[in-house]
């Protein structure tokens, strides 16, 4: 299983503990039978990104609510695009080897896969504004 499916995973896992309120293990054992994947290894890297996000995630909204304009809270986005950028935020901070322009072209991708129509511009203004500091 390559990197983008992982992060796929990942984005849907922590939107499923978001919705439903699983635990991490319960929502990895769902996604992954949902994906066809209940016979393989939850890989590491799943883990990583999935448990990261969540005992990070105070400090991860606190950095995406520093790009938020308008008076915009963390909580008045959707879901979905809340839970790439914590992933993404979490990838780039933890992860040296995944360059951060790979990050944000996935987050991007990530994000038009699952989000509405202007999830994507939205996406790469914060991820980018982070990146530049």
């Amino acid at each position: 299983m390559n990197r983008h499916n992982i992060r796929e995973l990942a984005v849907q896992t922590l939107f499923s503990i978001e919705t439903t309120k699983d635990d991490p293990d319960t929502a990895i054992a769902s996604v992954m039978e949902l994906s066809d994947l209940e016979n393989q290894e939850v890989p590491d890297y799943l883990k990583f990104l999935v448990s990261g996000s969540i005992e990070k995630q105070d400090e991860l909204d606190k950095e995406i609510s520093k790009y938020l304009k308008n008076k915009w809270t963390v909580g008045r986005l959707s879901r979905i695009d809340r839970v790439v950028l914590r992933v993404s935020l979490f990838e780039m901070q933890n992860s040296l080897e995944v360059p951060k322009k790979v990050a944000i072209d996935e987050a991007i991708e990530l994000a038009g896969d699952y989000g509405d129509k202007d999830s994507k511009a939205f996406i790469n203004g914060i991820l980018s504004n982070f990146v530049e500091g």
